[in-house]
């Protein structure tokens, strides 16, 4: 990665592209500490912090607490992932858009975008309204506002729609004149930006420990369990690797055939298959619905109660118990399959086939082959499946055993599977598109 990078460095168009990507990020940090107007944030981070196992805890960490602290770009890139995923799942439901996508072509494409951005701006002001009351609302019927009324309002919802569809534009204009994948990238630069908290809080919790702090009170780590986190985290950043590049590659062999005095076709290919073929998002979609009864019992008072039904109810779905687990798991694992099925048509990569004179060895043109490719994407689904629900869980585990000694530290580091996963995934692809890009200056064809 880093020899990819130095060797795109000397190339004067790729360090342009680098640069501007840089200036980009630099914006966006700069953006993403800015606040709001007419908004306590002190008493607001305190409170989202001790709420990490909400929802507003997956939308902190995704805006590299940039929520916790409401500032411009406090709904960071959501609104348009959430775009995104709400026009490829209706491309399949609505006949029309679906031949707007196969059929259009690059007409077709601008469309789609275009409707997309819409769906952002949309999305994004459903959401800042949310957030909004939220904080009119407060923590315990306490306001987090400095200023009621009208004009606080506009200001507030104006300035997180703003700033939502602001990245959306730096994100385009990334992908377009910077080294692509701009949306991912300022995700990538989101959750990244959360290390310096991770290290300072490994470095506080060393030092309860050494001041002889109660962990039930303090976040207090020994220092014993340093070492064993980071040779963790590049054991998980490996594995992650591994399972990211790995793929199933189904044999597939064209026919031979004659036109006129020419022959076609005779050539061997393969289909490949992704492990993890869905990414992050049923991670996403499960922790998004596990956290709906934690997320719910922050508006309800009788919750903080002990003893109550809500505090009850909360307490079996408390994130570290195995109830929320066990939830959580099968959730990804509904997702995974969901997604995948959305993804990977057999029955269309069949006909294909088919119509291009090529076939699977062992198998028939048609029905045959649809069968055993849905039997293969089952198979595949599910260890990939498994995969998520581990890597997802495992951040979880690893706090317990902490607890377990004493250590509370280790479920305030700020990083977790999913995280994980977004950031080795991002850094893949950017130094695919790279190798890419490199390739193709380098190439010197067959006249030389």
């Amino acid at each position: 990665m880093i020899q990819t990078i130095r060797n795109a460095w000397k190339v004067p168009e790729l360090r342009g592209k680098i640069l501007f990507t840089v200036f980009a990020l630099l914006i966006f940090r700069v953006g993403a500490a800015i606040p709001v107007p007419f908004i306590d944030t002190e008493t607001l981070r305190t409170y989202i912090e001790s709420q990490s196992a909400s929802i507003f805890g997956l939308l902190n960490v995704m805006s590299g607490d940039a929520f916790a602290q409401a500032t411009v770009f406090a709904l960071s890139i959501q609104p348009y992932i959430n775009s995104s995923i709400i026009i490829q799942l209706l491309t399949i439901a609505i006949p029309a858009l679906e031949r707007l996508q196969k059929e259009g072509g690059e007409e077709g494409k601008k469309k789609l975008e275009a409707i997309t951005r819409y769906a952002t701006v949309a999305i994004a002001l459903i959401q800042a309204f949310g957030y909004y009351t939220f904080l009119r609302v407060g923590s315990n019927g306490t306001s987090l506002l400095t200023m009621q009324g009208v004009w606080p309002a506009i200001v507030i919802i104006a300035a997180f729609v703003a700033g939502s569809a602001f990245l959306m534009w730096l994100g385009e204009q990334i992908t377009e004149f910077g080294i692509g994948n701009g949306i991912s990238i300022i995700l990538f630069a989101g959750i990244v930006a959360r290390g310096p908290a991770m290290v300072s809080t490994i470095y506080s919790g060393v030092r309860g420990w050494a001041a002889g702090l109660d962990a039930a009170s303090y976040q207090v780590m020994h220092p014993v369990f340093i070492p064993f986190v980071i040779i963790g985290m590049l054991l998980l950043v490996a594995f992650i690797v591994f399972i990211t590049n790995a793929e199933r590659r189904i044999p597939v062999q064209y026919a031979k055939r004659v036109v006129g005095r020419k022959m076609y076709g005779g050539q061997s290919s393969h289909i490949p298959i992704k492990v993890n073929m869905s990414g992050v998002l049923p991670i996403i979609f499960a922790q998004a619905i596990a956290t709906i009864p934690a997320t719910i019992g922050m508006y309800v008072p009788s919750a903080q109660v002990k003893g109550s039904g809500w505090n009850t109810f909360l307490s079996i779905f408390d994130p570290k118990g195995w109830v929320y687990g066990i939830v959580y798991f099968l959730l990804i694992v509904l997702f995974s399959y969901f997604y995948n099925t959305i993804q990977f048509n057999p029955i269309e990569v069949a006909n294909n086939l088919k119509k291009n004179g090529g076939f699977i060895p062992g198998f028939r043109p048609g029905k045959p082959t649809s069968d055993f490719l849905s039997k293969v994407i089952s198979r595949i689904t599910m260890f990939g499946a498994i995969y998520l629900g581990v890597i997802a869980l495992l951040p979880t585990i690893v706090g317990n055993i902490m607890t377990f000694f004493k250590s509370s530290a280790g479920s305030s580091l700020g990083i977790g599977g999913t995280s994980i996963i977004i950031v080795v995934g991002v850094a893949l692809e950017t130094v695919k598109a790279l190798e890419a890009q490199l390739m193709m200056r380098h190439y010197k064809g067959f006249l030389e």
